[in-house]
């Protein structure tokens, strides 16, 4: 039995935080298929694992995580990794990670999956969330001008939670290098790390059965 089980499911950029940081870590994790698309997250079994009904989760020993920020602190934490060195480091990856949660994943991600999941959409509610999603990419490419990582001039787990879901730039609609250039080499810079992979590989699921 792998000392963690992460419930999760490839197209989730948030269980990809959690599986990435696994991997870099070298950590010996077993995936457990979340079948999203078909309701398993709204049923009462998997609600009485996450009562927030979201991937990821995160099982080792006898606690049981959720939410990738959390997640990622309590391997940074476990396994001396891609965490902070003292209390202002803490503060500036909290920082960033914060950011993130607020104001990238949640307009990248809900944007990304209206766009390339969704069979139904509204022209306006899509121009909205491309309008917020682009806005905060825009900050985090000024911000990466002239740095290799976004916290720190190493990686952490700030890092691991703003790429989670910008592996995919056609899903998102974007072209990295005219767009957004210090992103696409910060994105190249991290997927240089021993124990990568992209998340279409490194999580069950993908592709989707036609149809779904």
């Amino acid at each position: 039995m792998s000392d963690f089980t992460l419930y999760c499911f490839a197209q989730s950029g948030n269980a990809y935080k959690a599986a990435l940081m696994l991997s870099l870590c070298g950590a010996d994790w077993t995936p457990r298929f979340v079948d999203f698309f078909n309701g398993e997250a709204r049923t009462p079994d998997y609600r009485a694992i996450n009562e927030m009904g979201e991937v990821p989760v995160l099982v080792h020993g006898g606690r049981t995580l959720s939410q990738s920020g959390v997640i990622l602190d309590y391997l940074a934490e476990l396994f001396g990794r891609f965490g902070p060195a003292d209390s202002d480091e803490r503060r500036e990856i909290l920082r960033w990670i914060l950011f993130d949660n607020h104001k990238l994943t949640s307009y990248v991600a809900t944007y990304r999956f209206l766009r390339t999941f969704a069979k139904e959409r509204d022209p306006a509610v899509m121009e909205f969330l491309r309008g917020r999603a682009h806005a905060a990419l825009g900050i985090l490419d000024g911000h990466l001008e002239g740095r290799s990582f976004v916290a720190l001039d190493r990686l952490t787990v700030a890092d691991l939670s703003l790429c989670g879901y910008l592996y995919w730039p056609d899903e998102i609609g974007v072209d990295w290098a005219g767009d957004y250039p210090n992103i696409e080499r910060w994105l190249a810079r991290i997927a240089q790390e021993p124990g990568w992979v992209h998340p279409y590989e490194l999580m069950p699921g993908h592709p989707l059965p036609a149809g779904a």
